[in-house]
């Protein structure tokens, strides 16, 4: 069985990402295909927020346990079955930006097709930080 994601991000309209995976495969295994889908660095904290239907956080699955359990722990099936279809992946701790993760159905794998895969796109990817070069950036610098 495949799962179907698609991804948004509040702040860039225009952008979207069709995300499909086994039920088998973990928020890890999620997680490296967004890093390498966005071309994002892969030595970054992030982690995957599970939301209520209000938006209020219920749960948070990090590379860590954070005491709901760690990526490599949490398969897409596993989500699903407890009805946790609305994930933020986290993906700039320090400005708190979010991939926003929506579970969309299900559908019968592919063959020759391997997964995780991006099955649709639109649009540019987010630059995974926010540019710092102004003059903020230079707050802390002393003086010569």
């Amino acid at each position: 069985m495949i799962y179907r994601f698609t991804a948004t991000v509040a702040s860039l309209k225009g952008f979207m990402r069709r995300y499909e995976l086994r039920g088998a495969d973990t928020l890890y295994d999620f997680h490296e295909h967004i890093v390498n889908d966005l071309n994002f660095a892969p030595d970054q904290m992030v982690l995957f927020r599970v939301e209520s239907a209000k938006g209020k956080p219920l749960k948070e699955y990090g590379l860590f346990d954070l005491g709901d359990g760690s990526m490599d722990e949490i398969s897409i099936e596993k989500l699903v079955k407890q009805q946790e279809t609305t994930l933020l992946y986290v993906f700039d701790m320090r400005d708190n930006r979010v991939l926003r993760l929506s579970f969309v159905g299900t559908d019968e794998e592919l063959p020759r097709k391997s997964y995780p895969r991006t099955s649709d796109e639109k649009g540019d990817a987010p630059s995974q930080f926010l540019d710092r070069q102004g003059p903020e950036a230079y707050e802390d610098d002393e003086e010569v």
